[in-house]
């Protein structure tokens, strides 16, 4: 080999590394930028045309904005009566904050409960505060407090979001270090080696930073939209996923090299048989998500490209930084390990090589004990109930508001403060009301004055229109109250020539449960067929990506079957939000069947020389190691959404955590091989591996 090739055989990976770091360098930061771009204002995800949506731009014609209910509850102290005076008091405080930043529209008198006991004040604030609505907050509260003998709590929509802006506080640092240390921790117990496990997790950091960077900056120009949650799935993601990609191309890479004297060789043959499988991989999870596009609500929607963006950078990262690292290293890498072939006397994991002939010895009984294993799990998924959660299971610590609003439903309607909004035809106007007030679960309804304010003078019509302010009996979060909300819109819509439309939280809260249950209905089998396309360009077969998808479904139905039976009965949920099946769905589902590509894709390679029944044996024992390893990652590393104190998040990560483990350790090891086993070569119908049918 002349001098020139071999040069240049060095320089390539070298300049690929020095890109990597100064793109890592650069953009790295922003790993940790994304809440300047970030909003956690709830408004901004509602359905696109559901009927609340519709009724946000009706309230416009008022020359109402959106608004954010702040509900300042006073409670005297001891327990006794509060009298004329303290009244008083609270009304000239509620009076003082008008003027006060971010306090909008006209500010509500101090209104006594029934039992005379708590007082209760509404103060509308601009909803896209932001950071400032924390501080805005504490000024009403500070003058709040003046109140003699009595105690202030604030309450409602904007106490809510507040302490939901307190629970992702940090969550760049905090969820990126718990994950990290995870992914760490977890590849030095595995795979014993010092270098080896930096050089992965770099490789994922490198991912997230430019994943981060391009976020950042379609978020800054409008292009996508980032809250919370996507913040911390998109970290979750890239690590776990980046992480898996690098584990099967370290495997691949050390088979070959100990097959090879050449580290360049070694690493083409790896790229060769590895590149496949990663990209289809990558592809199965992007494209999964970004069918979220096709979802009503926008919370949605934003998570489909951002994670796709994420994907798209770990699969990048994987096959351009991490090979350039892994040849510069070459044996190094996995020092103080030697590389085997899996095939070689210790090759592989011993555990793998005692599994393959349990299979090998009795396949159908393995996959018919599997199976009907995950049938009883499944059984359960249809009590999972996702019809959203009452606000006091909104966060798993007991936040500041949920304490406040359960001392305003003491002593008031659960929907005071928080009243249900009608927009009708103001000829009508009669009519509404009578309808609103004889619905089952309505405490009051009152029409909107010129003065801003229900019930204090003449209504206000706009545009021929006029504006109803109905309180529930139930709390505004409720199921009860949801039901309240469908039972008046039912009996408005039945007003001829009315028009009326229904909006307000409760509303809000159910279009959003009722837009994630039609979502579900359309993206779950277009997800399942984006899947099964990719599975048949890959392995060119249609049996076998039927299997594969059959499988995963099942693994995801048994998942929420358990799921159901921990979260009631052990994190005491009473159920999830509306979205969690949806995107426990995209995640295990898309994520599942890599671990199944994996395993197939060298099924495949290995089939082509040893026939099917000796490959799919091979190929468990060559890939079962590398596998179970990236299932224990991926697991570990959105079990470290647990660490966000909020339910969402949590039941996130333990049905994403639990399915992949139980995927890893039950579908891909026993239930495919055995299946595959059993069904022989027409397992790969209609395509054909070899000569050989054995």
């Amino acid at each position: 080999m002349s001098r020139t090739r071999r040069a240049t055989r060095w320089l390539v990976p070298l300049v690929l590394l020095i890109v990597w770091l100064a793109v890592g360098g650069t953009l790295g930061p922003y790993a940790g930028r994304l809440g300047e771009v970030a909003t956690n204002d709830q408004a901004a995800f509602l359905p696109r045309n559901a009927e609340s949506t519709r009724v946000i731009e009706a309230r416009r014609a008022f020359k109402e904005d959106e608004t954010l209910p702040a509900i300042v509850v006073w409670t005297a102290d001891g327990n006794r009566p509060l009298d004329a005076a303290q009244q008083g008091q609270a009304t000239r405080a509620l009076a003082a904050l008008k003027g006060t930043p971010g306090v909008v529209g006209q500010v509500s008198p101090a209104i006594p409960s029934h039992d005379e006991k708590a007082l209760e004040g509404v103060v509308q604030l601009r909803p896209d505060l932001g950071d400032e609505l924390t501080s805005t907050l504490d000024r009403i509260s500070e003058r709040a407090s003046g109140v003699t003998g009595a105690t202030a709590v604030l309450a409602g929509p904007a106490a809510s979001q507040a302490d939901l802006s307190d629970a992702f506080a940090g969550i760049d640092g905090l969820l990126l270090g718990v994950a990290l240390i995870t992914v760490l921790v977890i590849l030095l117990l595995v795979y014993r080696s010092v270098l080896l496990p930096f050089v992965i997790i770099i490789s994922a950091v490198f991912a997230l930073g430019v994943a981060c960077a391009i976020v950042y900056v379609l978020a800054d120009h409008d292009v996508v939209r980032v809250d919370g949650q996507v913040q911390g799935i998109l970290s979750i993601l890239v690590i776990g996923a980046a992480t898996d990609y690098a584990l099967l191309l370290t495997a691949r890479y050390r088979e070959e090299l100990a097959g090879h004297h050449s580290r360049f060789v070694a690493m083409r043959a790896a790229l060769r048989q590895a590149t496949g499988a990663i990209v289809a991989s990558g592809a199965t999870v992007a494209l999964g998500l970004l069918a979220l596009l096709l979802s009503d609500l926008t919370n949605n929607r934003a998570l489909g490209p951002v994670g796709a963006i994420g994907i798209a950078c770990a699969v990048l990262s994987t096959l351009t930084f991490l090979p350039a690292a892994l040849v510069l290293l070459g044996n190094a890498a996995y020092w103080p390990a030697r590389p085997r072939p899996a095939e070689a006397a210790g090759g592989g994991h011993g555990v793998w090589r005692r599994i393959a002939p349990v299979v090998e010895k009795a396949p159908r009984k393995i996959w018919a004990i599997a199976l009907g294993g995950l049938l009883v799990c499944a059984a359960f998924a249809p009590t999972l109930s996702s019809k959203g959660v009452p606000l006091d299971e909104i966060f798993v610590n007991d936040a500041p508001s949920v304490q406040a609003q359960a001392t305003l439903a003491e002593h008031f309607p659960g929907g005071s403060g928080n009243p249900a909004v009608v927009i009708a035809d103001a000829r009508h106007e009669k009519q509404i009301i009578e309808r609103a007030k004889a619905t089952d679960g309505v405490a009051d309804a009152t029409p909107m004055t010129g003065q801003g304010r229900p019930g204090s003078g003449p209504t206000r019509v706009v545009d021929g229109k006029i504006r109803v302010d109905v309180t529930l009996k139930d709390a505004a979060d409720s199921d009860a109250a949801k039901a309240t909300v469908s039972r008046m819109r039912s009996a408005l819509h039945q007003v001829d020539g009315a028009d009326a439309l229904v909006g307000g939280y409760t509303a809000q809260q159910y279009d959003t449960q009722k837009t994630a249950e039609h979502d579900r209905m359309l993206i779950v089998p277009i997800v399942l067929a984006i899947i099964l396309i990719i599975l048949v360009a890959l392995l060119r077969s249609v049996l076998m990506p039927l299997i594969l998808v059959a499988t995963v479904a099942l693994n995801f139905a048994a998942t929420l079957g358990i799921s159901s039976i921990v979260f009631r009965h052990v994190f005491g949920f009473s159920g999830t939000d509306a979205s969690v099946p949806l995107y426990g769905f995209v995640f295990l589902v898309a994520l599942g069947v890599d671990y199944n590509i994996f395993l197939m894709s060298r099924a495949r390679e290995e089939s082509l020389d040893h026939g099917v029944r000796e490959g799919i044996l091979k190929a468990l024992v060559a890939t079962g190691g590398v596998i179970t390893s990236a299932g224990v990652v991926l697991a570990a590393t959105f079990a470290a959404l647990g660490v966000i104190p909020l339910a969402f998040l949590v039941q996130i990560a333990f049905i994403v955590a639990f399915g992949v483990l139980l995927d890893t350790l039950v579908v891909r090891s026993l239930l495919v091989p055995a299946l595959v086993r059993d069904i022989g070569p027409k397992a790969w119908w209609p395509g054909r591996l070899s000569r050989r049918t054995v």
